[in-house]
Order: structure tokens, then C-alpha cells, then sequence
């Protein structure tokens, strides 16, 4: 696999985190360099865990997940979507357990997001590509995306006020329903 293509993979397995980091910070919930560290930290290392997982695992693990690894994001995605939904139109009864960018709702949304690179890491071991230099590119590459869609998502929701938070929690249940369809 050549470095080109190896960049292609990164962008594309990038853009769920990159989307979910667009519509956190849209939100308003990556306000400080802590937020913003930890969206585009997360998102990066688990970026770069899931190919290595995927790697390790093997043939057999890929039969064992790919009956149900959709259904998992779909959840995860709509759960958290739901929640931001939900406090968009509940301003009233907002509260930390909502915020994308701490505790639990960050760890699964990198794991959601990060889904489709255990099957990339199962892919590169089948055609015999080392794991290492694929998944730090993966891992840096989404964490930069990230990073980017914060700024742009801060500016966005500076316009949109408190309206993103609900458009964020649509696009969250729209990624997890395109995860869904395209298996």
C-alpha cells in the first residue's frame, strides 16, 4: 500500500470523528483548550488503537464483529445524538452528563467512530502490511481533522447559538444511520 493511498484511508476513516467534532464544538462544549484536547485526543488515539486491535485480532474476529459492529455504532451514535437532541429542546434541564467532549459520551463516541478502523486494521493484516506506520498516520490525521472541525464548528456555532446542539445531536443519528445502511 503506498503512502498516497494510506493518506486516502486516514481522510476517509477520518471523517466521522472529524463530523461529531464539528458538531460538539457547533454546540458550544469545546469552549476551552481542554475540550479541544480531549475531542481531537480521543479521536486520534482510538483511531490509531482500532487498526492495531483489528491487526492483532485476526481472521476469526472479523466474523465474530461484522455481523453486528454497525448495529453497535448505530447505538452509540443514536444515544449520544439523542441526548444532545434532547438537552437542544430541554435547554432548561441541560447538565455535564451531556457534554460530548468528557467522561463516558466521549468514549463512545471514539469507540463509535472509530468502528470501521478495527475493520481496516483486519484488512491490512490479510494483505500482509505492517500495522505501525497505518495506524500512527491514522491516529495523527484524524486527531488534525478534529482539530480543524472544532475551529470551524466554534465559528458555526457562534452564528447558530444554542440551535446547533440540536442540529449536532441530527448529525450524529445521521452518521450512525449512514453506518447502519452501508452495511
Amino acid at each position: 500500500m503506498t503512502a498516497y493511498e494510506m493518506i486516502m484511508v486516514a481522510a476517509g476513516l477520518a471523517m466521522d470523528a472529524a463530523a461529531v467534532s464539528l458538531a460538539a464544538a457547533a454546540a458550544g462544549y469545546a469552549k476551552d483548550k481542554r475540550a479541544i484536547f480531549r475531542l481531537s485526543f480521543h479521536f486520534g488515539l482510538f483511531q490509531f488503537m482500532m487498526p492495531v486491535a483489528g491487526w492483532f485480532s485476526g481472521v476469526y474476529f472479523v466474523q465474530y464483529i461484522s455481523r453486528y459492529n454497525h448495529w453497535v455504532a448505530f447505538g452509540l451514535l443514536g444515544f449520544v445524538g439523542a441526548r444532545m437532541i434532547w438537552s437542544g429542546v430541554n435547554p432548561v434541564e441541560e447538565d455535564q452528563k451531556s457534554d460530548p467532549s468528557r467522561g463516558m459520551t466521549l468514549v463512545m463516541l471514539s469507540v463509535a467512530t472509530s468502528i470501521d478502523a478495527l475493520a481496516v486494521g483486519l484488512s491490512l493484516a490479510m494483505i500482509g502490511v505492517n500495522i505501525w506506520y497505518p495506524s500512527v498516520m491514522i491516529g495523527m490525521i484524524t486527531a488534525m481533522f478534529s482539530l480543524a472541525a472544532i475551529a470551524l464548528g466554534k465559528r458555526v456555532g457562534a452564528l447558530a447559538g444554542h440551535r446547533m446542539e440540536i442540529i449536532g445531536g441530527i448529525i450524529l443519528l445521521g452518521i450512525g444511520i449512514k453506518i447502519l445502511l452501508s452495511h
